[in-house]
């Protein structure tokens, strides 16, 4: 099975509300580039965060790049950067991330992107998760999306959850 390649955005995120365990759940292993794991340990990384970096996990592996990422990746952030590289010489079947920028750059690439709303809907279709829960505990935190979505998304979700109790 190709793999699945994270960035900090979504680890991050996943860390702070709890939910950082739908990841092997879903997807098994996970790699990311050795940056996203300095991103995640640096001193102003949330110490949840960084606390959850520094302990192992059998399904998250750190993996370096075979060589360094093209110069039209320049302008985004290292994290995203690398995480685009280690998923283009992967051939990943997914990348965690949630900037446009980045996710727009490795769409452009043929990587499929999916970011942390995606795998919260994702984990709250398997009933592994309350999705309002989960997005009132992303409000608590830096985590920007339009609020729009999120209402649509929530919308989805209480239908789905109909849906269930008819079947």
């Amino acid at each position: 099975m190709p793999p699945i390649v994270a960035d900090t955005t979504p680890l991050n995120y996943l860390v702070l509300i709890e939910a950082i365990e739908v990841l092997p759940q879903l997807y098994g292993r996970i790699l990311i580039p050795p940056v996203v794991h300095l991103e995640l340990s640096d001193p102003l990384a949330p110490t949840q965060v960084r606390d959850w970096i520094m302990q192992p996990h059998p399904w998250l592996e750190v993996v370096p790049l075979r060589k360094a990422a093209d110069s039209s990746l320049m302008h985004l952030d290292p994290g995203e950067r690398d995480a685009i590289a280690l998923a283009s010489e992967r051939q990943a079947s997914l990348l965690l991330m949630d900037e446009r920028d980045g996710a727009d750059a490795a769409r452009a690439r043929s990587l499929k992107v999916i970011g942390t709303l995606g795998v919260l809907d994702i984990a709250a279709a398997h009933e592994w998760i309350d999705l309002p829960a989960m997005f009132e505990r992303l409000r608590q935190t830096t985590f920007r999306s339009p609020h729009r979505l999120l209402a649509t998304m929530l919308e989805q979700d209480a239908q789905r959850k109909k849906q269930f109790k008819k079947d």
